[in-house]
């Protein structure tokens, strides 16, 4: 089992830099960041700055998309934040979510998501490119011949299949096992059915973690459930709530929700949480006393997630951290 950080745009500079290093000692091997430029500040400075902080940690925006950016400014900056960190870059990617949705724009077709995948990595590599954007074939004459990791993220169906036939890895915004476990094998499959070799592909559970006692625990993560929610609307309202293509325990608890504000994304003001219960927020995150979380998250590695991603923006970060080095890392490290 890998362990991650991820960190909204809001962190202070100073703050980022403490945590990131107090992550990689504790065991951490991963750091992504929230890309989401209009919400907070743009998050692949920090990264640079942070990569300048650690010596074997990973970085990587969890998730970008295909909109924001030109493709091939996007693959310059994919390539030169991998050649200055030695080797330490992913991308999480997913169709756009509040960085497109908070301009009134729609989230991209899968089939620009898997696009943008093979010709970014190929970019990234320094091949010849031609994408629909630009005119003229591209080609960084300084590339190095990385070998970009790109993680899909996915809920839906058609969004899975996607990225088991063209990931990496699969992004799970949740830490439900049983949930994860359904997920993950749809996109196994995929990935199989299209001639794939799927036995390095890796699975993240990206979701907050909380120690303490419990009912603080959910208090401080119910906007969790509340994110998650809005993924899962978009995917009842194309396919029905009643649609054997998503498992009932993840659809059925949004039947009361009323809407999502983009302003207040991922935020415990939100004000459309009235529909979370307490047994959703511990269902979908990892909460209570240290011996708690090494107990779920082993259920999540017996149900095939590789990594779990901290969403570490709930209160309390750096007490998480030294939690996990202490009590919950080397559980898995025997």
């Amino acid at each position: 089992m890998e362990f991650a950080i991820c960190f909204k745009g809001f962190v202070q500079p100073e703050r980022a830099r403490y945590l990131v290093r107090q992550a990689e000692a504790a065991g951490f091997t991963y750091c992504w960041f929230y890309d989401s430029h209009i919400l907070w500040r743009e998050s692949f400075m920090a990264m640079a700055m942070c990569m300048e902080h650690t010596t074997t940690m990973r970085f990587g925006p969890c998730v970008t998309n295909p909109n924001t950016r030109d493709w091939s400014v996007a693959a310059s900056m994919f390539a030169s934040l991998a050649h200055q960190s030695g080797g330490r870059f992913d991308i999480g990617l997913g169709r756009g979510d509040s960085a497109v949705r908070v301009m009134g724009q729609k989230p991209a077709p899968l089939g620009r998501v898997a696009e943008f995948t093979h010709k970014v990595k190929a970019m990234v590599r320094g091949e010849e490119v031609m994408y629909g954007e630009c005119a003229e074939p591209v080609r960084f004459t300084w590339a190095t011949g990385y070998e970009l990791p790109v993680w899909i993220a996915a809920y839906g169906p058609m969004a899975l299949k996607c990225a088991g036939e063209n990931g990496d890895g699969l992004v799970l915004q949740i830490a439900e096992p049983g949930i994860c476990k359904w997920l993950g094998d749809q996109a196994v499959t995929a990935g199989l059915a299209a001639g794939r070799d799927m036995s390095e592909f890796r699975i993240m559970a990206a979701a907050p973690a909380m120690t303490g006692a419990m009912d603080d625990c959910v208090e401080r993560t119910k906007w969790f459930p509340a994110m998650v929610g809005n993924h899962i609307a978009d995917i009842v309202e194309k396919y029905g709530a009643d649609s054997d293509l998503m498992p009932q325990s993840l659809t059925a608890y949004i039947e009361k929700r009323r809407g999502y504000d983009y302003s207040k994304h991922g935020q415990s003001d939100n004000p459309y949480l009235d529909f979370i219960t307490e047994d959703i927020v511990k269902g979908f995150a990892v909460l209570g006393e240290p011996d708690s979380h090494v107990e779920k998250l082993r259920q999540l590695q017996k149900a095939g997630v590789t990594q779990f991603n901290i969403y570490l923006d709930s209160g309390h970060e750096e007490k998480i951290i030294a939690d996990y080095a202490e009590q919950v890392i080397p559980a898995f490290n025997g």
